[in-house]
């Protein structure tokens, strides 16, 4: 990853035409090239657990689509309720 040091990538992060990366971390603005995920192949846990997380996103969407059920939904003061709700069905689905 290269430093990129000059005003018109200072602060910049996102892609560009899937060939360069740019990150910012620490205040400086790095590149790097585009990673190649077409060799990786994902294990059976991993499929799992992204199938797993697919469904709690769904159920944190149902959730914050009906006002009735978001405005029931408890929440830590200052956790928002898609996240929370994200984490308490990862939680009760990825251990079984």
């Amino acid at each position: 990853m290269a430093r990129a040091n000059n005003a018109l990538t200072l602060g910049m992060t996102g892609t560009i035409a899937k060939q360069i990366v740019y990150r910012t971390r620490g205040g400086k603005t790095f590149a790097s090239k585009y990673p190649d995920m077409s060799n990786v192949k994902p294990s059976e846990e991993q499929l799992k657990y992204k199938f797993i997380f697919g469904e709690a996103v769904r159920y944190a969407q149902g959730i914050i689509r009906d006002p009735k059920k978001k405005a029931a939904y408890k929440v830590k003061k200052g956790a928002s309720v898609y996240h929370t709700a994200i984490r308490n069905y990862m939680r009760e689905h990825a251990a079984h």
